[in-house]
């Protein structure tokens, strides 16, 4: 008799112990750099993917990172700024070809019309990511938060990539 108690008591503190830890895995926290990604954090209408941070192949040189946007909303999105976790700064570049020479243009906004997508990619809009703090290491990731011309932010984990790494 005893000893079914005992087997009981044992099973009851088992089961509540599984449930304390589970409801401690349902709680959620803002992804830091080397957290897996979360879900974006947007407005509405807006939605972000695919974001990596590629370092660059010699220290001290910018990254790039490289993102998806959509835009679902009522009008159009203008980003005005953009700020990487672990740089010391960051703006949105373009690449351009005059003449069969590559170059790069500062761009002060980046418009995303209604109903319209873009990416930013290798060869083309990127964020150009300068003085990286050493903690950003391949395999982690990082927060990118884009700032629109209306005051809303919108923030995606990036994937931290190494230079030469598949994008």
């Amino acid at each position: 008799k005893d000893l079914m108690k005992s087997i009981r008591l044992t099973a009851i503190v088992l089961a509540f112990a599984g449930m304390s830890l589970a409801a401690c895995q349902q709680e959620t926290s803002e992804p830091t750099q080397g957290a897996s990604p979360a879900a974006p954090e947007a407005p509405a209408g807006i939605a972000l993917a695919n974001g990596v941070l590629v370092l660059p192949a010699v220290k001290g040189n910018p990254g790039a990172v490289y993102f998806d946007i959509a835009n679902k909303s009522e009008g159009d999105a203008k980003i005005v700024a953009v700020h990487v976790d672990g740089a010391g700064s960051a703006m949105m570049h373009q690449t351009m070809t005059v003449d069969g020479i590559n170059s790069m243009k500062d761009i002060s906004e980046f418009v995303v019309p209604k109903g319209g997508s873009a990416g930013f990619k290798p060869g083309g809009n990127h964020i150009m990511a300068m003085e990286l703090d050493d903690t950003l290491q391949p395999g982690s990731f990082t927060d990118v938060t884009l700032t629109f011309a209306n005051g809303d932010k919108a923030t995606f984990s990036a994937e931290i990539r190494a230079a030469g790494d598949a994008r």
